[in-house]
Order: C-alpha cells, then structure tokens, then sequence
C-alpha cells in the first residue's frame, strides 16, 4: 500500500488547515533543529560505545581499590535553629528599644464606641 498524489495533497492540505500558512516555516526550522540535535546525540552514543570498546578490551593489569570518598558532614540544624533564635531575639530587642516608651503600645487598635460608628450602606 503506497502514498499516492491524490493522498500525499490531501495530508499537505490538512497540514494547511491544522498550522496556517505562518506557522509552518517555524515549524518545520524547529523541527529540523530536533532532528539535527537527536541525529547529533545517536552519533555521540556510538562514538562512546566504539571508544568505551576500545578501552575496555586495551586495558590490562590489576586495578587498585579505590580508596573510600570521606562522608559528607551532615548539617547541624540544631546549631542552625538556636543561630537563628538568637539573631530574632536581637531583631525583637532592637525593634523594642526604638520604640517610644512614653504611649504603652497595643495591639488592637484604638477605635470609637460601636455605636458611633456610620452603617456601612450609607444611610443613619
């Protein structure tokens, strides 16, 4: 069973209708690139088994164990934690010196009687 032109049109026509006329030039560059790129990986992977090969079969003698890669020193987060509490006990100290001291501070803030206030909608 082969492509023949009736077939081969009808494809090029839905290609048209599915991209447009504008998208197909950035298309087809794109994907001439991906295949530029994977034909460039496929060569690079034989050229690696052709020389992975080679070094494998002209390598003779013994090897020597390799000595043992020291452990990473593991973080102490303890440290870590007390390091960072004290530096916001000392942020909280600072921002409470530059406080004034005379006017007592709260955290709610200062509002009229409940009563006094305006209804939202706008009417008294």
């Amino acid at each position: 069973m082969s492509l023949g032109p009736l077939e081969i049109g009808l494809i090029i026509l839905a290609i048209l209708l599915l991209f447009g006329y504008k998208k197909l030039p950035d298309a087809s560059r794109s994907l001439g690139r991906s295949m530029r790129i994977f034909k460039g990986e496929m060569k690079g992977m034989k050229d690696d088994d052709v020389r992975g090969k080679d070094e494998a079969t002209t390598v003779r003698g013994q090897l020597s164990p390799a000595a043992p890669a020291p452990a990473p020193a593991a973080p102490d987060y303890e440290a870590e934690a007390r390091a960072a509490e004290a530096r916001a006990a000392e942020a909280r100290a600072r921002a409470d010196a530059a406080r004034p001291s005379a006017a007592p501070h709260s955290a709610a803030p200062h509002s009229a009687a409940p009563n006094s206030a305006a209804p939202l909608d706008g009417t008294r």
